[in-house]
């Protein structure tokens, strides 16, 4: 089942890649694929995800460049996530370093019981420039409800992201 679900999302990231891209290149895709709790043994489960960020949107403060995402991943347990919010991109030349915060909606599925439906997602995240489209990273992120259900015992997860501009 796992690799019939890896298969899947391989096909879905490659088929997106060969896309004829604009020549704007307003849109980045985040793919990624990872490990859904893994501080928790009996618990983790691989994670296939998505995440769109449109650069039209993007604003320059004095805390960096600032964005919305709009996202979402399931498991292998049938537990998933689906969220909006914002990161911040912090261009060190080739390597860009985005945390981001953003607050979602998750059903556990045959997963975790993470203590309410509503969740929030702090992720830190490192991508290297393939090409003037393309990115390679690593992602770390936790997931809580901030102690507003009954328990919050929260999820640690990290992921590999390929980043492509269209």
């Amino acid at each position: 089942m796992l690799l019939k679900k890896l298969t899947l999302f391989l096909a879905i990231l490659l088929t997106a890649t060969n896309l004829a891209a604009s020549e704007d290149n307003n849109h980045q895709y985040n793919f990624f694929v990872g490990n859904f709790d893994f501080s928790d043994h009996k618990q983790a489960a691989v994670l296939f995800g998505f995440q769109h960020q449109n650069e039209d949107l993007n604003r320059d403060t004095m805390i960096g460049n600032i964005s919305p995402i709009t996202g979402g991943f399931v498991t292998e347990n049938s537990a998933a996530y689906i969220y909006t919010g914002f990161e911040w991109n912090i261009d060190m030349g080739a390597l860009t370093f985005t945390p981001s915060f953003a607050p979602g909606l998750y059903h556990e599925g045959d997963g975790k019981d993470l203590g309410h439906v509503i969740e929030f997602k702090s992720e830190v995240q490192f991508s290297y420039e393939l090409s003037k489209n393309s990115k390679i990273g690593f992602s770390y992120n936790h997931l809580s409800n901030a102690s507003i259900g009954d328990k919050n015992p929260g999820a640690n997860s990290y992921m590999f992201n390929f980043l492509q501009n269209f």
